[in-house]
């Protein structure tokens, strides 16, 4: 199978990382015969430094015309200073909205051989496997105006949260879909008791549930669902939230597998190619240094291979080698403890790759 995939490294500890998801690619087109063709682009602040806009046109037409995207990171320090138009971060709001990225798949899954990388109790994290649905496109992060001005003769600063309830339909229906596939258990986390668009917001998931009678749906607010999540988040299975709501619990939701760099990533489009991306940062006080943990960005693209291009084997194949390498005790400096294996980046992909190769060829010769 012919796929085109474009490219977007970013800042920071970006080109390390894609690069190390690449090469597992790789592996994956030459022993399942596929034919995966790459085209590279910039995004945020190697994109303003090189073509003075932190996404360009040309790139935008760059994602359109393929069947996925994969993203590093963007932003870093060098950056901070300048307009906040040409700020790497406008790059991914302007990709969102370009692309209508309307949900963003955030899978958090205990890995038993990281338990000790958790600052939770091990009975607290143990098989916890649930789902972040995040709305991406809408709410505070996107609504006008925003800006500062003078209020009552001194500074000050207005963000705007708006939601429609077409907005807000679309990401529970892909809530609702991804749930039926999983426990059957909707957790839709709001603040109806302070904000009108929550009360929209809710109004709207229980309109949604009477569609899907086989799903249980339960009401969160979010100050409660912060709470939850760290104290008992076995109860959760699929958890769909606004976006900025989603922004800050499916980050908190890291320290159930130790480290931010375990977690994938994958932004659905409604009508065109979706996004797959670590939702870790640029991190770019250890970029250059060979020491970032790849296993996001390679997870992220077991979820490309899934999700757009339906090749469920492919992608089973890297998951087991990510989790067989983890058992074995090989890690990278973010999740080291006792008695484990410190290994480079580029160390990290090559016992990916070698634990993908050895596997499939096992199972050839059976």
């Amino acid at each position: 199978m012919k796929k085109k995939i474009a490219v977007l490294p970013g800042d920071g500890i970006g080109p390390e990382i894609i690069q190390g998801a690449i090469d597992v690619l790789q592996v994956i087109e030459a022993k399942f015969g596929h034919s995966f063709e790459y085209e590279y682009a910039n995004i945020g602040g190697c994109a303003v430094d090189q073509e003075g806009t932190p996404l360009s046109d040309k790139t935008i037409e760059l994602c359109k015309s393929s069947d996925a995207i994969m993203l590093g990171a963007v932003g870093g320090p060098k950056w901070d200073n300048i307009p906040v138009s040409q700020r790497p971060e406008q790059g991914l709001l302007r990709i969102r909205k370009e692309l209508n990225l309307f949900a963003n798949l955030r899978p958090t899954k205990y890995f038993e051989s990281l338990a000790d990388a958790s600052p939770l109790r091990q009975e607290v994290i143990k098989d916890v496997d649930l789902i972040m649905v995040r709305e991406l496109t809408g709410g505070i992060y996107f609504g006008t105006p925003s800006e500062r001005r003078t209020i009552d003769g001194e500074a000050g600063a207005i963000d705007t949260l708006l939601y429609t309830k077409e907005e807000i339909d679309r990401v529970l229906k892909k809530a609702f879909e991804i749930a039926q596939t999983r426990s059957k258990k909707v957790t839709s986390v709001d603040k109806a008791n302070v904000l009108e668009s929550s009360r929209l917001w809710r109004e709207c998931a229980t309109e949604m549930a009477a569609k899907y009678p086989d799903i249980k749906l339960e009401h969160m607010l979010v100050d409660n669902a912060a709470m939850q999540l760290i104290s008992n988040p076995r109860q959760f299975d699929v958890v769909v939230t606004e976006n900025m709501f989603g922004d800050i619990l499916s980050d908190e939701a890291s320290v159930l597998t130790g480290s931010l760099g375990m977690l994938a990533s994958a932004s659905i489009s409604q009508s065109g190619p979706s996004l797959y991306e670590p939702i870790h940062g640029s991190a770019p006080d250890i970029a250059g240094q060979n020491i970032a943990n790849p296993l996001a960005t390679i997870l992220s693209a077991a979820m490309m291979l899934r999700l757009s291009f339906q090749m469920e084997k492919e992608a089973q194949s890297i998951e087991d080698a990510v989790n067989q390498v983890l058992t074995q005790g090989y890690r990278t400096k973010d999740i080291l403890s006792a008695d484990t294996t410190l290994l480079t980046t580029s160390q990290m992909v090559e016992q990916v790759k070698t634990t993908i190769i050895e596997t499939l060829e096992t199972v050839e010769t059976r």
